[in-house]
């Protein structure tokens, strides 16, 4: 009797286990989807109504399937000034970026592998300028901007984006280099390499999961940065893509699908890099999350 009470209480937990976990996956499955309606709802807004003439979206509706597939918005904001717009985007983010994950790489190094009195403080010091509102900059680099003759340019951009984009790259590259280990190191210093080249040639190949993560995040950053590019820039030659929703949107104002055309043009090229090196997103994110 005991025998056959003991696996009757086993067999009730085990019910009881299959349901609990029925039940919880299926609360995350209802979260999750009214989690992708409302992430997926301005999306789907912006692109359908980018279709759509003038005045359709007012007489059928924000979510009504347009009449007809009309591309006179994207040719109408192509024939301006947008590719203008998005090649001096392009341009500073290569060039910020390369500089960024450069100086970042460089400055990780050996504050996670070397060992020296001030690399407590340096790190603490770097850590804390994470803190600094980007605001109260505005006016002393807008000042710096006109004094080096830098302003109105795009090269006026690429300091403030790098300045900024350090604290948080060093912060994540640090902990990512700590988790490699340091028998890699050591064997290559008894191959004969020096420093430089283990940071070139081993440590620097190994980031490259977190690298990748830090291009994407920052890269995302600064291609929907406002702030600086509309203080540090004035004329259309010098302004970047952000500016140039701002500018449909004054020029078109009354035309609401045209912005949502120019809505939609902007955010193209960060789905598509996003849908390229999601991958490498992931495992940068968890490569260095445990240590070996």
């Amino acid at each position: 009797m005991t025998v056959a009470n003991n696996a009757e209480t086993l067999a009730l937990k085990v019910k009881q286990s299959k349901r609990k976990k029925v039940i919880a996956w299926t609360i995350a499955g209802i979260f999750s989807a009214i989690y992708l309606v409302i992430s997926l709802a301005p999306f789907i807004f912006m692109v359908l109504n980018s279709f759509k003439q003038k005045f359709e979206m007012l007489v059928g509706g924000v979510f009504s399937i347009p009449k007809s597939l009309d591309f006179s918005n994207y040719t109408s904001a192509l024939k301006g000034n947008f590719l203008h717009y998005l090649m001096n985007s392009v341009v500073i983010l290569a060039i910020s970026l390369i500089i960024l994950l450069f100086v970042s790489a460089c400055a990780s190094y050996p504050l996670s592998r070397f060992r020296f009195k001030m690399r407590a403080p340096i790190y603490s010091v770097i850590v804390a300028c994470m803190c600094i509102p980007v605001h109260i900059t505005l006016i002393p680099i807008f000042r710096m901007a006109k004094s080096t003759h830098m302003y109105d340019s795009i090269w006026s951009l690429i300091g403030p984006y790098v300045a900024f984009g350090v604290p948080i790259s060093v912060f994540i590259l640090t902990s990512f280099m700590k988790a490699i280990p340091r028998e890699i190191e050591e064997s290559s210093e008894i191959d004969g390499c020096n420093k430089f080249q283990i940071f070139f040639k081993m440590i620097l190949p190994l980031s490259k999961p977190g690298l990748a993560t830090l291009a994407i995040y920052n890269g995302v950053n600064m291609w929907n940065e406002f702030s600086f590019a509309y203080t540090l820039t004035q004329s259309a030659n010098s302004r970047t893509l952000p500016l140039a929703v701002w500018d449909f949107q004054g020029q078109y104002s009354m035309n609401t699908p045209m912005i949502m055309a120019v809505l939609t043009l902007s955010l193209l090229p960060m789905v598509i890099v996003f849908i390229i090196f999601q991958d490498k997103l992931v495992k940068g994110m968890t490569a260095g999350a445990v240590k070996g």
